[in-house]
């Protein structure tokens, strides 16, 4: 599959897309632009894609984890805990579908404010 470039005001996230029919549908969706909103140590920001949730969606991912939150059709990406996780963990508002990992670290969106301008597209 194709990679993917996030950016997020002036921080850029590479991440590989797995195979799963989220990473499909949001790879035929590309380009698109958002705006980015803060919850804890997570950004994410809507997108034009609307799936089901997956058999494997999960709340609790590892930072570096792309996910899909399907209640509100936006990509999510957390870095650290956010305001519902337990100790040591990063918690999604709810499941979702984990749909790609980042190549580089995500710990760098921790710059990232509310507002900021999303660009979404294949790398390269």
């Amino acid at each position: 599959m194709d990679r993917i470039k996030i950016t997020v005001g002036d921080v850029s996230i590479r991440i590989e897309p797995r195979d799963t029919p989220t990473a499909r549908a949001l790879i035929e969706a590309l380009p698109f632009d958002a705006s980015a909103s803060t919850w804890g140590d997570e950004v994410y920001f809507r997108t034009p894609v609307r799936v089901g949730r997956e058999a494997e969606a999960r709340d609790v991912v590892d930072p570096g984890e792309i996910a899909f939150w399907t209640d509100g059709d936006a990509i999510a990406i957390c870095f650290g805990p956010t305001p519902i996780a337990r100790a040591g963990e990063s918690r999604l508002a709810s499941p979702s579908n984990v749909w790609a990992d980042a190549t580089d670290d995500v710990r760098a969106l921790e710059a990232v404010r509310s507002g900021a301008r999303v660009r979404v597209e294949k790398d390269g």
